[in-house]
């Protein structure tokens, strides 16, 4: 009876990763291989999952199956860079991260300069997925050095931003408060018909107290006097903006994210900002594929009150819910302030530190400690 009973359990395991010290991989193949030794004939499913964060890459090519693509274009101060991106030639899908070209990574802190800075580089990474046919773009738009809203980008796709005397103006944040009209007679021929998918997941406006150069702008190298010239900027693009695609821009939320690239992937690539969660569960047909399972095992690096504000553990609990399926978080520590795992929908929760000596140990060994968490769930849990 016991036998039959496992032979018709289903688990999904979906975790994240945690941060400098396991992979989702790692954590699958870990949790997966403890579970089938105490319970060989168990139905296992591996839906590993990122927010759009360091690691995303690896998650999204789980599921796209894709090529490495590499080619030289402009990092943030038109100077050549070597970028990767993926691409399935199979699906026509491409998964594009910002930061590669235009992110803030390739910077060393004291060149930080967002007013001068382009993402002239992500444009060509689009410019390049179209000729090769993409049919889906997902772009990441995190990480990035930049404060230009998107006219980097734009440019390299055909679009052209003039001044009053209609030349064309350079792509970087300080000029945008220049840009009269926006001619788009030269825009690649396949970029209508592509459908962008934009991980996003900040709701700044984008101007303002709580816009991107306000909110962003000083981590970007911008100085008191950069911000204001910056925020302007954005103000004065927005009527240009406005006047062109007949949209409030102020009203959208994540307008803002990536100094701007928020309203550019929303204007100049028609694409829709969505949590990263969101994006790779999409990826993942997470919502299809664990149907019928009896429990969802995730994890993360912390779980802790940001973990419900678009972490990968909220979007595993928000599709859980809608199926009623048990919830149980292997994490590296947790710190709920006073609530219980069961608050937020959790119905077992186990951390590395409550099995390491200190954190240096925890990081140092954290994948056999997540496999005495899974063996004590195995036992204690699945009995």
């Amino acid at each position: 009876m016991k036998e039959s009973y496992f032979r018709c359990m289903k688990i999904v395991i979906a975790p994240d990763k945690f941060k400098n010290s396991l992979t989702g991989l790692d954590f699958c193949e870990a949790v997966e291989t403890v579970l089938k030794q105490v319970y060989p004939n168990i139905e296992i499913l591996k839906l590993p999952l990122a927010d759009g964060g360091d690691g995303t890459i690896e998650v999204v090519n789980y599921y796209l199956k894709g090529k490495t693509i590499q080619l030289t274009v402009n990092n943030p101060f038109f100077e050549p860079v070597k970028a990767s991106y993926l691409y399935a030639e199979n699906s026509k899908k491409a998964f594009i991260e910002m930061a590669e070209a235009s992110g803030v990574k390739l910077l060393q802190p004291e060149q930080f300069d967002c007013k001068n800075a382009t993402t002239l580089g992500t444009g060509e990474l689009v410019l390049d997925a179209l000729k090769r046919g993409a049919e889906t773009i997902i772009l990441g738009i995190g990480g990035s050095a930049t404060n230009d809203c998107g006219i980097g980008m734009a440019t390299a796709l055909g679009y052209r931003f003039l001044d009053a005397n209609e030349d064309e103006v350079k792509p970087i944040g300080a000029n945008l408060s220049r840009i009269k009209s926006i001619d788009e007679s030269q825009v690649h021929p396949r970029l209508k018909g592509v459908e962008f998918q934009i991980a996003c997941d900040v709701t700044n406006p984008l101007y303002g107290e709580n816009g991107a150069a306000y909110v962003y702008g000083a981590q970007k190298g911008a100085s008191v006097l950069d911000i204001k010239l910056l925020d302007k900027g954005l103000l004065d693009f927005a009527s240009v903006l406005e006047g062109k695609f007949n949209v409030d821009v102020q009203s959208i939320k994540g307008a803002g994210a990536a100094g701007g690239m928020g309203i550019a992937s929303k204007l100049f690539l028609n694409g829709h900002l969505a949590p990263g969660i969101n994006l790779i569960k999409n990826l993942a047909n997470f919502d299809e594929n664990i149907s019928g399972a009896n429990w969802i095992i995730t994890g993360e690096g912390n779980l802790d009150a940001q973990t419900l504000s678009g972490k990968t553990i909220k979007g595993v609990l928000d599709s859980a819910k809608t199926k009623q399926i048990n919830v149980a978080t292997f994490c590296g520590g947790i710190d709920f302030e006073g609530k219980s795992p069961e608050e937020l929908g959790i119905q077992y929760a186990d951390a590395v530190m409550n099995y390491a000596n200190n954190l240096e140990d925890a990081m140092k060994n954290s994948l056999e400690y997540l496999k005495e968490i899974a063996k004590k769930f195995a036992h204690e849990v699945l009995k």
